[in-house]
């Protein structure tokens, strides 16, 4: 049997709680325990809870406080982020060895394309086991992953088993795994799509198959054809070894919430200067400055304005943020703010090479 879409042999690897198994391997004294980077059990938002953490409901990008109201014996720790950069890179070195079509998505997670790969291993899933190890050998710390046809597939799959597992989705399997994955578990469907397809009967991939594209069209717009096609099993992204970005930007949660622009200025300053490294370090300029601001009362407003040029530098960057924090008053104190610079330089750049593979069912995983 031959599909009338490209097969490829993806991996999704992704990292059992980056960010936290990071502090606990550098500190003896976490492990085995509650932690949360990020945060604090009166300010911030948490980054990232270790799986002893999750246990409570602990999770990523809920506050502080709330966190340690869930977990009383929650330790909260700094994110130190040159250090989970030090060890993303040992990783990808890692990935590299197998194949140069690594596509990373964050520090902690990324696709591999081994349909042909340096070892001239036909197994992805040999090659997937063979990673997690060397990992955990030469690193420490334990991964995940997924395999299958394509990227979409793959990354649900690595979510199957975690952490410290992985889980094989087979060309013949692809059908019946995914009508019977929960509508919660599709990558892309978030939780109000989620309840919006709920009040529409659809609760499993089956009940989505079930649906024709003007139906979900009707109902979810663009995103519609998207449901349609990656419930088939059809996703033709290829990995991407340089995603390009398509904004940069960096922002402050505070000690204490800010209500005086005066104040909100000098912390703009030092917002600013890092997005200015920033940029320089990837040789990027952009025409587009957004000001993020999230108010005590965690509501979320974003002010932006084009410029007729790109710029990079920490001066023009600050002069237009301040433009935009003096755009009207405000109504709350302020908890962070952020500074991202889009409409890059690099947008014309996207443009890569279209090869794609097809290759018959049978396929070795």
């Amino acid at each position: 049997m031959k599909l009338d879409f490209p097969l490829r042999k993806i991996i999704h690897v992704d990292m059992d709680a980056f960010y936290a198994s990071v502090e606990q391997m550098d500190n003896p004294d976490l492990r085995e325990k509650a932690v949360a980077v990020g945060g604090s059990e009166k300010r911030g938002v948490v980054a990232a809870a270790s799986y002893q953490a999750r246990k409570y409901g602990v999770r990523s990008a809920i506050s502080g406080a709330l966190a340690k109201k869930l977990c009383p014996d929650l330790i909260f720790v700094k994110p130190r982020f040159d250090r989970y950069k030090e060890i993303s890179l040992k990783i990808r070195a890692i990935f590299y060895e197998y194949t140069d079509l690594v596509e990373p998505l964050s520090l902690d997670e990324a696709y591999l394309d081994v349909t042909t790969n340096k070892k001239g291993n036909p197994s992805a899933s040999q090659i997937a086991e063979e990673i997690r190890d060397r990992i955990f050998k030469e690193v420490g710390l334990t991964a995940s992953a997924g395999i299958s046809i394509n990227k979409f597939i793959a990354k649900v799959a690595s979510d199957y088993n975690k952490p410290n597992g992985q889980k094989t989705v087979n060309p013949e399997e692809v059908p019946l795994f995914l009508e019977h994955l929960d509508i919660r578990k599709f990558y892309g469907v978030g939780k109000v799509t989620a309840e919006k397809m709920y009040q529409l009967g659809i609760f499993t991939g089956k009940d989505l198959k079930g649906k024709s594209t003007e139906f979900l069209t009707e109902h979810f717009g663009k995103s519609g054809a998207y449901y349609y096609q990656v419930v088939r099993g059809i996703h033709t992204s290829e990995v991407k070894p340089n995603r390009i970005p398509k904004s940069v930007g960096a922002e402050r949660t505070f000690d204490e919430n800010l209500s005086s622009e005066i104040f909100m200025l000098k912390k703009l300053e030092n917002i600013a200067f890092e997005l200015e490294k920033r940029l320089k370090k990837s040789s990027i300029a952009g025409k587009t400055v957004t000001l993020k601001i999230k108010y005590s009362d965690f509501s979320q407003q974003t002010r932006s304005k084009t410029l007729p040029y790109f710029i990079a530098e920490k001066s023009l960057i600050l002069e237009t943020a301040k433009e935009l924090l003096y755009q009207e008053k405000m109504d709350n104190s302020v908890r962070l703010l952020g500074i991202s610079l889009s409409n890059l330089n690099t947008d014309k750049k996207a443009a890569s090479d279209k090869k794609t593979i097809s290759i018959q069912l049978k396929l070795d995983f």
